[in-house]
């Protein structure tokens, strides 16, 4: 992976001694982690260490020896922020309460970069009739918030559950409602949140509506209930993520399945090693990180009030890391 060249760009390798916190970390976890997805990686170096990581080597000896830091800036501020997987109540068949359907992805959307906004797509009939429902829900709001996180579990009224995942989108741009609701002088900044943003929707009903659709972008779903439900959802790497050790990145600056340290500041510090294993319409930049926090309402909320700065730092093999350093620095 060559990230992006921009003016702004700044690559530094950097010493585990220069990781704050690095040595009181559990290294085990997210050597777990990382071994969940590295065999994935198609590239001859990540596939040595891959390989190397079978042997149940100690796990902090074994980013110490085979990797290096790498810190990738881009010019822009570092950004934090959260994602879970959704709980949301709904049926396989239509009903009187459940009445907002989840979608799989129709085929002329995945035969072009740009298909139909978000306002086309429920206010015409395009998808009517095709079989094209996974399930109904009873919130459309809930369904909005279940499009951005991209996977989720719906609870069906037998009390089986079934789990949708990412399938992809109308190609249209991510927008965000919360930096709208900003823009329009409802909000501060720092009192945005998910809670706040689905209260101010459903107290407006009509005004939120017109909200919701300041979002072109709509993802598509595809039933994967066959993911147990001990694990996290599958990521942009097709495996299940780990609450509070996957990150979702710019794979255009991280590559997927890398390892990251991160140093979050905020209220609550977090110095900790992740894995990227997911990405995200709303993560674009060297510096920029969704934090995965788990399943349901506890974790939505904890992720919903995450918005903190710092910065983080890619551990890549030992030779791609010296071949990103500008010359001369070493």
């Amino acid at each position: 992976m060559t990230p992006p060249v921009n003016a702004e760009q700044r690559v530094e390798v950097l010493s585990f001694d220069d990781l704050e916190g690095w040595s009181l970390d559990d290294h085990a976890a997210a050597f777990e982690t990382f071994r969940n997805t590295c065999q994935d990686m198609p590239d001859p170096d990540w596939r040595a260490v891959c390989a190397y990581a079978t042997s149940d080597p100690d796990p902090r000896s074994f980013f110490e020896l085979f990797f290096r830091p790498v810190l990738i800036e881009d010019g822009a501020d570092m950004l934090f922020t959260g994602y879970f997987e959704p709980e949301l109540s709904g049926s396989r068949q239509r009903t009187g309460r459940y009445r907002y359907p989840i979608y799989a992805m129709p085929p002329e959307a995945k035969a072009t970069d740009l298909w139909l906004s978000r306002r086309e797509i429920l206010d015409g009939n395009q998808l009517n009739g095709r079989g094209l429902e996974i399930a109904w829900v009873d919130d459309p709001v809930e369904l909005f918030f279940l499009q951005i996180q991209g996977s989720g579990r719906v609870n069906l009224p037998d009390g089986d559950k079934l789990r949708v995942g990412y399938a992809g989108a109308n190609g249209h741009p991510y927008r965000s409602i919360g930096a709208e609701l900003v823009r329009r002088g409802t909000y501060q900044s720092h009192q945005v949140s998910a809670d706040v943003i689905k209260n101010w929707v459903r107290r407006n009903p009509a005004a939120g509506q017109e909200l919701l659709y300041h979002n072109p972008s709509y993802v598509f779903f595809r039933e994967v209930s066959e993911v147990p439900s001990d694990k996290g959802p599958l990521g942009a790497m097709n495996r299940s993520v780990t609450p509070m050790r996957t990150i979702a990145v710019d794979p255009a600056f991280t590559p997927l399945g890398a390892p990251v340290w991160i140093e979050k500041d905020g209220k609550k510090p977090m110095r900790r090693l992740m894995i990227a294993q997911d990405t995200g319409s709303a993560i674009k930049g060297a510096q920029r990180a969704d934090i995965f926090f788990g399943t349901g309402d506890k974790a939505g909320r904890a992720a919903g009030k995450l918005k903190d700065p710092g910065r983080m730092i890619v551990l890549l093999p030992i030779q791609r890391a010296y071949a990103m350093a500008p010359e001369g620095s070493l």
